[in-house]
């Protein structure tokens, strides 16, 4: 291999290198706002941008160590992150449901007290 390709392949190598530092501060980031969020929406979001954060690291050591078996533990942890994003959303409108429920008897409680006094 000549001079000029080996400096290529080790420019590369620096590159992939910054930007995995870059997504795992990111990450960091990400997983704050998960566990910090003030709305449910705010974690559910955050969990799954961490879940596609991931899958590009995974795609960048993929190019970086030139192993192809990486590529297919990407996609089935994409599929995995799909799943219990949408498992999380099922989980959070069944709570949010069984609350308002039960508002919404409290309230009819309090009204049928008042009109029975």
């Amino acid at each position: 291999m000549s001079d000029s390709m080996h400096e290529l392949i080790l420019q590369h190598q620096f590159l992939f290198a910054g930007v995995l530092v870059i997504l795992c501060l990111l990450l960091f980031c990400c997983l704050l706002r998960a566990f910090k969020g003030p709305t449910v929406a705010d974690r559910l979001v955050s969990v799954n941008m961490m879940g596609t954060m991931v899958m590009v690291i995974i795609g960048i050591l993929t190019i970086m160590m030139n192993e192809g078996y990486l590529a297919d533990i990407a996609l089935i942890y994409a599929m995995l992150s799909f799943l219990a994003v949408i498992l999380l959303t099922k989980v959070m409108i069944g709570i949010h449901k069984e609350e308002s429920v039960s508002e919404n008897g409290a309230d009819d409680n309090k009204e049928n007290g008042k009109e029975n006094s």
